[in-house]
């Protein structure tokens, strides 16, 4: 599978780490390894997350209150959103 992530989704993580690393150095960054972490799992198991009305899958995170969304074309899996569960969540279906 190849991995493509817009360029949406990785200004959606930079505005979250950097909010993060606001409050409490640190904790930014934690918040990039644990969606890095969670990509790698989406990439190994891509077909296991339920797809959405929306047709999209999603993977939420354990220590944050964020999500990675995706869709798979092909043999592609392409990262649409690093979205906050209870902000706006689906704010950025019109990159569908």
């Amino acid at each position: 599978m190849t991995l493509i992530t817009l360029e949406e989704a990785e200004l959606d993580l930079v505005e979250s780490v950097a909010y993060y690393e606001a409050r409490q150095p640190g904790l930014g960054e934690r918040l990039r390894d644990e969606v890095a972490a969670t990509v790698e799992w989406i990439v190994r198991h891509s077909d296991v997350p339920r797809l959405r009305r929306k047709k999209y899958r999603r993977v939420n995170l354990r220590r944050f209150p964020h999500y990675v969304a995706y869709v798979i074309r092909g043999d592609t899996i392409w990262v649409v959103a690093i979205a906050h569960g209870h902000r706006r969540p689906e704010f950025w279906t019109g990159r569908l």
